[in-house]
């Protein structure tokens, strides 16, 4: 079996939340939780899996990550003219 993205999910102060999700991705999140109790020999609930999933989905969203980069701070004039020939 191929290895999962996830691994041990960590118990931390939740937050709670409330969605709703389609049918057949209930389905495929209660089969991940499946797989990765078999792999980890932990058993895990399909909701504790919402959290560490957008977590990485998040992380590895390089869009996301420049946009939440500051933007950079201006120089001003004299940064500038040193530049310029």
């Amino acid at each position: 079996m191929p290895k999962l993205k996830l691994g041990p999910i960590l118990d931390d102060r939740p937050v709670k939340l409330s969605v709703e999700l389609p049918a057949e991705l209930h389905r495929d999140l209660v089969a991940y939780a499946e797989a990765l109790s078999r792999e980890t020999g932990q058993q895990v609930e399909p909701t504790k899996l919402v959290a560490p999933m957008l977590a990485r989905f998040l992380a590895s969203d390089r869009g996301f990550r420049s946009a939440r980069r500051p933007a950079p701070r201006s120089r001003g004039p004299q940064a500038q003219s040193a530049r310029d020939p």
